[in-house]
């Protein structure tokens, strides 16, 4: 890969603290970005920095992608900083465990729609004023297959990814007139630790399970790195995909065909 690819670009990077989020924080950072380290979990948040080190600017602010005043509060910060804001990649996700729907709580429920699509809104609906300035930018978001291959249990999960990749469509076409592209990530099952999550049991019935469940669903026969992500994520984001808007990427190896 080309060295340099987001030299100069700004990039705010929701649930940067581990999984998919830490790995396109370190390959944006590598690849010239500032990076603008959004989570819940400081700690976490901090450590990605750490392991950033001298390779990018980086920037810390603790955030709750689901409450308004968090994430206004996260683009005003990164602007402030920076001045300006070329990229969006929203990562921040929440799992459901297999669940029944008259089983599901609406706490659960909220909580689910919340992170993995109400952030998506609120993070746009802020950041969308400033890319308008400079009539330009990239937002990606990271939704699931689940969001068009569903599976059962996971009701508030699949209605959560559908609801980002139709969001991600809308918004393409409202803002290419303002040269904003805005595309969708589909990761199949990851090797991250969100994916065992998903399931209940102990540590041992959890790695079994994640096979049978898991593994064995992907045509390819290997469970996607958040790596994998990050470099479709890094293609979305630069000038490569400059044509490139409202697609929805599969990186799932072959699990929605």
């Amino acid at each position: 890969m080309t060295a340099g690819l987001l030299e100069g670009k700004t990039a705010i990077i929701t649930g940067a603290g581990s999984g998919m989020g830490k790995a396109a924080a370190k390959l944006f950072a590598a690849e010239g970005a500032n990076v603008v380290l959004a989570d819940l979990n400081r700690e976490a948040a901090n450590c990605t920095a750490g392991e950033i080190g001298n390779t990018g600017e980086v920037m810390v602010i603790q955030t709750d992608v689901g409450e308004d005043e968090s994430v206004q509060k996260l683009v005003n910060e990164a602007v402030h900083q920076y001045q300006h804001l070329d990229v969006l990649l929203n990562c921040a996700g929440v799992p459901q465990f297999f669940t029944p729907i008259e089983e599901m709580s609406i706490n659960e429920w909220d909580k689910i729609m919340n992170v993995n699509a109400k952030s998506i809104f609120l993070t746009t609906r802020h950041l969308v004023p400033h890319m308008k300035r400079i009539r330009k930018g990239s937002i990606i978001n990271i939704a699931s297959i689940a969001g068009i291959r569903a599976r059962p249990g996971l009701n508030a999960y699949c209605a959560s990814k559908g609801a980002a990749i139709m969001l991600t469509k809308a918004l393409a076409l409202e803002l290419a007139p303002f040269k904003i592209r805005v595309n969708a990530i589909n990761p199949g099952p990851a090797e991250t630790p969100m994916l065992g999550k998903f399931l209940p049991g102990d540590e041992k019935k959890v790695e079994e399970d994640k096979k049978k469940i898991f593994l064995d669903s992907v045509p390819l026969g290997t469970l996607i790195q958040p790596e994998d992500i990050a470099q479709a994520a890094l293609y979305l984001a630069s000038d490569l995909a400059k044509a490139v808007t409202g697609e929805i990427m599969n990186l799932d190896g072959g699990r929605g065909v």
